[in-house]
This record gives C-alpha cells, sequence and structure tokens, in this order.
C-alpha cells in the first residue's frame, strides 16, 4: 500500500521524526520520547496530565502526542477542523501545537502524518537548516507555500 493511503502508526512517529536531519530523541522524565532539533523540541509523547483526561472518566490520557505547528492559524485549522483527531487544552493555549492521542493516529494516513512531522522539524530548525532541507526536498517547497 503506497505511503499516501496507508494508515499512520505510531512506530511511524518514531522512524519519521528521527529520520529527519540533526535531530536528537532524547528521553522524559517518565521515558517518554522527545524527539528535537537544535536542542528544541518539534514532537513528543506527552506524560499523562489532567488537562487531557476522558470527558465520561476523568482518566487522564496516557497516549498524547504533541507536534509544533507553524503557526495559531495552522493549529486552529488542525483543531477545529471535527473531521480530524487532533485537540488541544488550555495548557497549550497560545502555543503553536496540536496534541494527538496516539490510539486516533490511524485516522491520519501515513503521507499527512510524514507532512506533521516534517512541519513541525520545519518549524523548530534553524532557518540554515530549514533551507538546506527545502532546497534538498523542492517539492515540499510548494507546500510550505500554501
Amino acid at each position: 500500500m503506497p505511503s499516501s493511503t496507508r494508515r499512520a502508526q505510531v512506530r511511524d512517529v518514531h522512524t519519521v521524526a528521527a529520520g529527519m536531519p540533526h535531530v536528537q530523541l532524547q528521553e522524559g522524565p517518565l521515558g517518554n520520547a522527545v524527539y528535537q532539533v537544535g536542542r528544541k523540541s518539534f514532537v513528543f509523547f506527552r506524560n499523562a496530565r489532567p488537562d487531557a483526561a476522558d470527558p465520561q472518566t476523568g482518566e487522564r490520557y496516557d497516549d498524547v502526542i504533541v507536534f509544533w505547528v507553524p503557526s495559531e492559524a495552522d493549529k486552529h485549522a488542525l483543531v477545529d477542523d471535527e473531521s480530524t483527531p487532533f485537540f488541544t487544552t488550555p495548557h497549550f493555549e497560545g502555543h503553536p501545537s496540536v496534541l494527538l492521542r496516539a490510539g486516533r493516529i490511524g485516522e491520519l494516513s501515513h503521507q499527512e502524518l510524514t507532512e506533521l512531522i516534517q512541519d513541525a522539524w520545519l518549524t523548530q530548525a534553524s532557518a540554515r537548516r530549514a533551507q538546506q532541507w527545502l532546497q534538498a526536498h523542492p517539492l515540499l517547497t510548494d507546500r510550505q507555500a500554501d
């Protein structure tokens, strides 16, 4: 199945994030994966927190993944669209990131997830690294202009 139609899986987050240039994998306080470029996080697996919980049971979600996005407008385009699995919490108000439960990652295609991670990396990489990467991936430059 082509990656544009294959459903995303959690392991794809690790593969794609780790495959971006100059990435370091850090371990969070509870062993959670934190992907960084230039010591800036762009994707991380979040610990269970009280602000992200099941509305019926109050049980904290222990499978939340955080992705940086290019802007607040991009964030709202994702979280305000009820057809996407993305959400946010008051803790992330004003922060250019979206949250996704690992249990819903299959609602994205592998290609959609890849683009999300690439965009997250681009938001945190230095201007020089981002420019070099975009020059090496000219088809993606058009996506950045959208």
